[in-house]
């Protein structure tokens, strides 16, 4: 029996009509991806099933005793709790065994207290317990807590969190902590409505994974198109105000759509034909007496002829973007720097190189330092040690969500592209426009009504029309839809400059970065490649190390109480594993620095060469051009190979560290 069943489902907003003729089901065990751009009706069709709001037209069926769980968009406040208490509040049918119990216990312990005590009534209360105990145990309240530590601590939080007041977390923190109660709860089916929005990259595989075995039927909100595509069994597509069903993930759904269109498209084209035909006999034969039934009859056959729509064209954005200056080999460069928050360290001695025709995506939990970090390249945060050095010729733009608000909301779309857009003509800049999503009258809205995708959208459009060559983007695919960030997938593709990137889009790292930048405690570590290439290696990592398991994901174990002995052999394990970590460590950071000296020695030479070839006298002498040539060629390769060689023993002695920090610090005794 079907947990929910939309039936013919039409909703009206004065004339339009957001929802028309709309039915979909969800069974137990369903895990429904809902998607459709923005404004397509998704909230609306949420709000119904909420009952919340009432279909004009239709019916909507719930199974009897249907228990919903939902996640909205706004934030929730809560106040007086604290986290875990909240989380684990929502064990209604627990609370209620527990006070029971809390009161059978009381009143044993006042009977059996009394010299004259009834046999009877002891029988009774002591059985009672029993019974209440084994619904208790029934219903997993032994391991409720335990339960609800692991939840938490898969969204992101720590173990020091679980006391702390409800309202001393941010807003992004009280969604993930809803999350969780939602999660624990395990309704029959659970409506989450964009849930990774503000969750890391850690969290967000952990949910993905969680969700994969969940008891709960899922109807799932997302434009996060990997998840959607791991997570789901079925899409739910809302396309002019119909719903269309799609087996299988969101890759196969773009598939089967692709095929749904073209057989609507040569339907379409093949009636088209048709009705032409036959208006064209009516025409032909409409003043013939002779021909007038014949006519009549095609004049009906026309008005009671199901019409088969026309398919809505997926438009191919065509960018023209303005030229890209050409960057210097370093853009930017911090030299150890160290950056504090009071007292509070956030890098220390930290070293970082940005190179022309870099695209490197940092990852990270959130307040590790990502955003920070995109500052200190920028210029916009300060700094307590290091230097910053910005090379001549670098153009550079910072992207960050703060700017939504610092768009003039007196002006048209139109108007704030043309503030910063040079000499660049009306038309022109309505094609840039149009590339970025604003079509036909879309360019003279003005901007205070704008939706906050609207808004990102065309701060990303002023930001491209300036032709920087270095682009800091700080999640830039918030709050835009699939069709949105696909716009930005292909804008980024298109753009021929260098491009330090914050996000957890997946599937947008995959296609734009060339390399993945991780912080972890203050420290950075790059991998080649993009998400996919990152995750093959860190899981390597994890799984030698003995971790099992389908993720990169924050999932830590509860801590194990050990006896005095254990504790004892645990520390004389750690110790000789340091002793073996630190026999391995040592020739490795001399390795590393014979190399970083080899690199600092072909570097001087390069420049110096480098220098030479710049200088137009040089090609005077044809012979000492082409020696110079060679010898640029030779030091170059050299260089290279010292780096790569220099990359190779850090990973090694990155994982030697990171095994050494498993076994724990050297003892102070």
């Amino acid at each position: 029996m079907s947990l929910l069943n939309i039936q013919d489902v039409t909703k009206f907003y004065g004339r339009q009509d957001v929802l028309k003729k709309a039915g979909f089901f969800i069974n137990p065990g369903d895990r429904v991806g809902l998607v459709g751009a923005n404004g397509a009706g998704k909230t609306t069709l949420i709000r119904i099933i909420l009952n919340q709001e009432s279909p004009d037209e239709g019916h909507v069926h719930r199974a009897k005793g249907l228990r919903l769980g939902y996640l909205p968009q706004d934030l929730m406040t809560f106040s007086g709790r604290n986290l875990l208490s909240l989380v684990m509040d929502t064990a209604e049918d627990l609370r209620a065994i527990e006070a029971e119990l809390a009161q059978v216990a009381t009143e044993l312990e006042d009977l059996v207290a009394a010299p004259d005590a009834d046999p009877k009534t002891l029988h009774e209360l002591t059985s009672r317990q029993g019974h209440l105990l084994e619904l208790f145990d029934g219903l997993g309240g032994y391991t409720l807590e335990a339960q609800a530590q692991k939840i938490l601590m898969g969204l992101g939080f720590r173990e020091s969190d679980f006391e702390r007041p409800v309202e001393v977390f941010s807003g992004g923190w009280i969604m993930r902590a809803v999350l969780a109660r939602l999660l624990l709860a395990e309704p029959d089916l659970l409506l989450l409505d964009e849930p990774t929005n503000h969750l890391d990259m850690d969290s967000l595989l952990w949910l993905e994974t969680y969700l994969q075995s969940c008891p709960s039927s899922l109807l799932l909100v997302s434009h996060d198109r990997v998840f959607l595509n791991n997570v789901v069994t079925r899409i739910v597509e809302i396309d002019r105000g119909e719903i269309i069903s799609y087996s299988g993930g969101y890759s196969r759904y773009l598939m089967e759509k692709e095929k749904r269109l073209a057989t609507q498209a040569a339907n379409y084209a093949s009636q088209q034909e048709r009705i032409k035909q036959v208006e064209r006999f009516i025409e032909r034969n409409r003043v013939r007496k002779d021909r007038s039934k014949q006519v009549q009859s095609r004049i009906k056959m026309l008005e009671k002829m199901d019409k088969v729509e026309s398919p809505l064209e997926a438009r191919q954005l065509k960018f023209s973007l303005p030229q890209v200056s050409r960057a210097p080999e370093i853009l930017v460069q911090l030299d150890g720097v160290d950056k504090l928050y009071g007292r509070q360290a956030v890098y220390r001695q930290l070293e970082m190189t940005v190179r022309r025709g870099d695209r490197i995506a940092f990852l990270g939990p959130n307040g590790v330092g990502k955003s920070t970090l995109l500052k200190l390249l920028a210029g916009t945060t300060d700094f307590q040690a290091g230097s910053r050095r910005v090379a001549e010729g670098v153009v550079m733009s910072y992207f960050a969500q703060f700017q939504l608000e610092e768009l003039n909301p007196d002006r048209t779309v139109l108007e704030e592209l043309d503030a910063v857009a040079g000499s660049l003509t009306p038309g022109r800049l309505r094609s840039i426009l149009g590339s970025f999503l604003f079509r036909g009258d879309d360019v003279f809205k003005k901007v205070a009504v704008l939706s906050g995708g609207e808004k990102t959208r065309l701060i990303l459009a002023k930001i491209m029309v300036t032709g920087p060559n270095l682009l800091l983007l700080d999640e830039p695919s918030n709050h835009l839809d699939i069709p949105g960030r696909e716009m930005l997938e292909k804008a980024l593709k298109q753009y021929k400059g260098t491009i330090c990137l914050i996000s957890h889009d997946r599937h947008l790292i995959n296609a734009i970065a060339t390399s993945v930048l991780v912080i972890r405690d203050g420290r950075v570590e790059i991998f080649p490649g993009n998400f996919d290439d990152f995750q093959r290696v860190w899981l390597g990592r994890l799984q030698s190390s003995g971790w099992q398991g389908g993720a990169p994901a924050a999932v830590q174990a509860m801590p194990k109480k050990l006896t005095r002995a254990e504790k004892e052999a645990k520390k004389k394990a750690e110790a000789q594993a340091r002793q073996v970590l630190y026999r391995q460590k040592a020739p490795l950071v001399e390795e590393l620095e014979r190399l970083e000296a080899q690199q600092e020695e072909l570097a001087g030479r390069l420049d110096k060469v480098s220098a030479a070839l710049a200088e137009p006298e040089t090609y005077q002498d044809s012979e000492r051009a082409r020696r110079l040539n060679m010898e640029y060629a030779g030091l170059k390769a050299d260089l290279d190979k010292t780096a790569r060689s220099w990359e190779a023993a850090a990973l090694k002695l990155e994982e030697i560290e990171a095994r050494m920090d498993e076994a724990g610090p050297a003892s102070d005794e």
